[in-house]
């Protein structure tokens, strides 16, 4: 389903930690919207009773049966460079992302462009 590399899941764990919260685990859903279709959405959230729950790197990933189909095979890193710091989906379905790196295009379904709301 979804993965994480090391980066990503260090900086989660550190934000779980600052939270207090050992019991939390990482939402990631799409949404539509945003400048090619649809959107990324990333939070730290509790399990609900239809989401699938994967666990990577010791961080359990939370996905909404809506979402699921569009994160098959996706990767989140972590990168901190020169222009930022950031959560970073590398989604093998995306058929053209944005500019921005939040918005992406499927072949099947490509969504609605709108504004890219990040």
């Amino acid at each position: 389903m979804v993965t994480l590399t090391q980066e990503a899941a260090g900086k989660l764990k550190e934000l779980m930690a600052d939270k207090g919260r050992d019991d939390l685990a990482v939402r990631v859903f799409i949404k539509a919207g945003g400048c090619s279709g649809f959107s990324y959405g990333m939070a730290l959230d509790e399990p609900k009773g239809e989401d699938n729950v994967v666990e990577s790197e010791g961080v359990r990933v939370l996905i909404d049966p809506m979402s699921a189909p569009y994160l098959q095979g996706a990767e989140i890193d972590y990168v901190d460079g020169l222009t930022g710091a950031g959560f970073k989906i590398h989604n093998p379905n995306a058929v053209s992302t944005c500019g921005c790196g939040h918005s992406f295009r499927t072949k099947e379904q490509a969504g609605s462009p709108g504004y890219c709301d990040h």
